[in-house]
């Protein structure tokens, strides 16, 4: 691996090239990629519905219900069967495990329910099968109500703009809700059912025989062949007036003689009304990994290009509109990032100096970019959970750029050459960077064997983290040295900056000057305190606790034994709890005088381990 990344650095414009087409494949991802407000994930459930006119509930369960159970519960991969009967409508609810295909499910179980179909009443209705998923519930509303238009002209509008909507290619279905079903009715009158001698049951079976479809094959007359049609369907309401009913002879007895026949719509079951009017509303679903908010901008256009020669009684209201929600979560998250990406760069810059702050800095948007590249590959969307891993990277992924280039900035003072430096960086840092990188990333492993919908929902965050952080892998051993091998410039070199690098190294750390000496004193003296006990370092790792347990034992002994010089203070409980800053400063300044006035129980030598 060592030679891999000399080969990379010594080859910048191969390794450049790279760079700049991974950015480039990662703003076009972003620009691609599918944005939601939550993950699409797939809900283990496939529905199958059987109408039944008229049917009691009680008729249901016997006669539909159990004969569909019967057969359903055989197949593979099915956890739990619920099934509901109500007055005209049977369900059975499937659920089956985490990991089935709904295409294959729905087709097993349109198999299983047609074995049973034998055993269902020959009235009811062709069952319905579908899987329930996210996409099943509308990403926008269009409702069409007035109070003066009448119900057909409503009804009319709203059928007009449904098939509208249906041609846009991201639209599943568009479907109505609020609305009546428009019927010819019949109204029979008895009285000449009597005079022509004509039964109910006669006129009900001329009707349902006449209504149906006849294929008649084709005829070859040896000169040519043609297809037979032969009308039986009802298509218009001419067709029910003349459809015959009785003969005798020459004479016929069509149904226009026996009945009186109307345009209606069939008895209503629901209402529907927003802002109090009257309403009919088109509900748009939309097809699995679609942009939400292109959709939607899409609807809203082509609503008004359908809707502009409606009657201006006719209101067109939107409502359930998922993209602005999507639009300000994202926006939202995005702002979180920026921010957080200028607080990173502001610290490293202010902590390493322009030049290798910058870049520091540029593994952020290069890991991001790389990250969003592979999410778009996965097929995936750009939701919440893949932002808030890109947040939960952030403050990761910059830590193996830092060690390398820091490494590389004090060799360059050293008076290497810079390509060299960052060679050696990079060699000299591979383990410990891919050590810390993978010990991050084993955290986020068991996430991806999170079962149920709960973990398909969850999958976007480890695989974001792993994204972010494979990119930042990448940045830190091969494509930060390269940039820094071309752009790179040691720091201050001056003999003060020099002399701070050997005293961290190989001096006393009492010795250092300014806020980084000041930290390293106060730890220094409070690891001398301790004794000899190699876990009083705790104090830099709050977990060792038997470490702080000595530590706290040694200084208890001491404010005992001394209580002229250590006080009472209470702040001198802080050494137990860390962040109390201002019982950090009183003990600090107990050591501090401790080691003034007591020279000969605090030794002033001290010789930090490098």
């Amino acid at each position: 691996m060592h030679g891999v990344i000399e080969a990379v650095i010594k080859h910048p414009r191969t390794t450049i090239s790279v760079l700049v087409m991974l950015v480039f494949a990662g703003i076009f991802a972003r620009s691609s990629i599918t944005v939601e407000a939550d993950p699409d994930i797939t809900i283990p459930l496939v529905m199958v519905t059987i109408p039944h006119i008229g049917i009691s509930p009680e008729d249901a369960d016997r006669l539909i219900v159990r004969p569909v159970e019967s057969e359903v519960r055989s197949l593979e991969g099915i956890e739990e069967v619920n099934a509901y009967a109500r007055e005209g409508l049977a369900t059975i609810a499937l659920q089956f495990d985490v990991d089935f295909d709904p295409d294959v499910a729905i087709s097993e179980v349109r198999a299983a329910v047609d074995r049973a179909r034998s055993e269902l009443p020959s009235t009811s209705e062709e069952p319905i099968i579908k899987a329930i998923t996210i996409s099943d519930y509308p990403v926008i509303a269009i409702s069409l109500a007035s109070n003066t238009v009448s119900e057909r002209v409503l009804y009319q509008k709203a059928v007009e703009l449904k098939y509208a909507l249906e041609s846009i290619p991201a639209i599943t279905e568009a479907r109505l809700s609020g609305h009546r079903e428009e019927l010819l009715e019949a109204i029979i009158d008895p009285v000449k059912l009597e005079h022509y001698k004509i039964s109910q049951q006669d006129l009900f079976t001329t009707i349902r025989n006449n209504n149906s479809l006849i294929a008649a094959g084709a005829m070859d007359t040896g000169k040519g062949r043609f297809a037979i049609k032969v009308p039986g369907l009802i298509e218009n309401r001419e067709d029910v007036y003349s459809l015959p009913i009785k003969s005798s002879g020459e004479t016929v007895v069509t149904l226009d003689k026996v009945a009186s026949i109307r345009r209606t719509f069939k008895d209503r079951e629901a209402y529907t009304a927003i802002n109090g009017l009257p309403s009919i509303t088109v509900e748009v679903l939309r097809r699995p990994g679609e942009n939400v908010i292109d959709l939607n901008a899409e609807v809203r256009a082509l609503t008004a290009e359908v809707t502009k020669d409606y009657p201006e009684e006719l209101s067109i209201i939107f409502s359930q509109d998922q993209s602005p929600f999507a639009k300000q979560q994202v926006t939202e998250l995005q702002g979180n990032i920026v921010t957080a990406m200028a607080l990173v760069m502001i610290l490293v810059v202010a902590a390493l100096g322009w030049r290798s702050g910058l870049l520091v800095g540029a593994a952020v948007p290069t890991s991001f970019l790389f990250a969003i590249t592979a999410i778009y590959a996965l097929g995936l969307s750009f939701n919440f959970m893949v932002m808030f891993g890109m947040l939960l990277g952030l403050g990761m992924l910059i830590d193996g750029a830092i060690v390398v280039i820091e490494y590389a900035d004090r060799k360059m003072s050293e008076g290497m050459e810079k390509k060299q430096a960052y060679i050696t960086a990079a060699r000299r840092m591979f383990w410990p960077v891919l050590a810390s990188t993978s010990t991050t990333l084993a955290a986020f492993v068991p996430l991806f064997f999170w079962p149920g919908t709960s973990g398909q929902f969850m999958q976007y965050l480890p695989i974001t983290v792993f994204a972010v952080l494979f990119g930042s892998l990448l940045y830190a051993l091969f494509f930060g040295p390269t940039l820094g091998g071309l752009f790179g410039k040691a720091g201050s070199a001056d003999d003060e900056s020099l002399e701070q690098l050997r005293i961290l190294e190989h001096g006393n750390v009492l010795e250092l000057k300014g806020l980084t000496g000041f930290v390293r004193t106060f730890f220094a003296l409070v690891i001398e305190l301790s004794g000899d006990y190699p876990n009083a370092h705790l104090l830099l790792s709050v977990p060792d606790i038997q470490g702080l347990w000595q530590l706290w034992r040694r200084i208890y002994l001491l404010r005992i034994n001394r209580p002229n010089i250590w006080p009472r203070d209470p702040n001198a409980h802080l050494l137990l709890f860390v962040p109390d800053i201002q019982g950090l400063w009183q003990l600090w300044r107990r050591i501090y005088l401790l080691r003034i006035n007591r020279p000969n129980i605090w030794p002033r030598e001290y010789q930090c381990s490098r």
